[in-house]
This record gives structure tokens, sequence and C-alpha cells, in this order.
């Protein structure tokens, strides 16, 4: 799985012009699950999210993680976090997980991250997003689970 991770002051998702996710401060986390991934990469992936140290501590060091800061988590599913630019201009999508798989696997990290003990929003699989953030920092990451094998 591919997480693009972005510390936030508050970010949110709308579906149809109605907010359907919101949070204050914490992590945006766009999610991507790809071609051959389970759930076990979906639980290491969040794990690895929910102690992720990139809040500040009292001395502006950044040592502290979402589990320690009491933050939130928007997840959205974003498909496009797949793409492979390598050849010509138009990005392919081939390594992202099928649908249903991206789904179930989206979901299933949504889940366990929520079980880890943030509170997590979500945005809507599929859907046409409009998704608002005030990026803090800014603190921008990439995380990447390798499928095991």
């Amino acid at each position: 799985m591919r997480a693009l991770i972005q510390r936030v002051t508050r970010a949110s998702v709308t579906v149809d012009g109605a907010t359907i996710g919101q949070i204050g401060p914490g992590v945006l986390a766009l999610v991507c699950a790809m071609r051959g991934d389970g759930e076990a990469e979906a639980e290491r992936l969040a794990a690895k999210l929910s102690k992720l140290r990139i809040f500040e501590d009292n001395a502006g060091k950044m040592n502290r993680s979402l589990l320690d800061t009491g933050g939130s988590a928007l997840v959205v599913s974003q498909f496009t976090l797949a793409a492979d630019t390598s050849r010509g201009n138009r990005p392919g999508f081939s390594e992202a997980a099928a649908p249903e798989d991206g789904k179930r696997l989206y979901e299933h990290f949504a889940q366990h991250l929520a079980s880890l003990g943030p509170v997590v929003q979500t945005g809507r699989f599929a859907a046409d997003m409009a998704v608002e953030l005030v990026n803090d920092g800014p603190i921008t990451i990439w995380l990447e689970s390798p499928p095991t094998t």
C-alpha cells in the first residue's frame, strides 16, 4: 500500500456539495492499495502512520506521533498514487489494486487505524471528492508498505 501523509491544522472532504469528513489538527492520508496487497500491508501502513513522529514536542523537534498528540486522521482513497509515468505523458494505473480489492483494503486501513486510537474520518471510495486542507509545516511524507512475500 502507498500513502501520502500531510500534517494538517485542518482538512475536509466533500462529495456532491456535502462535507462527509473533516478533522482539526492531525493528518490527511491519501491512500492507495496496490496490486498484490492484503490486510497485512494495510495494517502495517496504519501502524506506521499512527507512530510516525511528525508532530513537534516542547523543544520544537518532530518527536511526537499522532497517538502522542491525540490528533485525528482524514483517510481518503486515491488510486492515482499508483501512477506509472515512466512511458509517455499519460500515467498508467495498472499497478493499482482492482476496485473491489482497493475498496476493501482502504476500508480495512481506516478501520485498523481507528482501532489503534486516533479519531478517523474518511472520504468515499471511488467518489468524485473535493479535498481541502491546510498543510502544517508544510510536512508531507510518502509511506509505502511493500507486499509480504
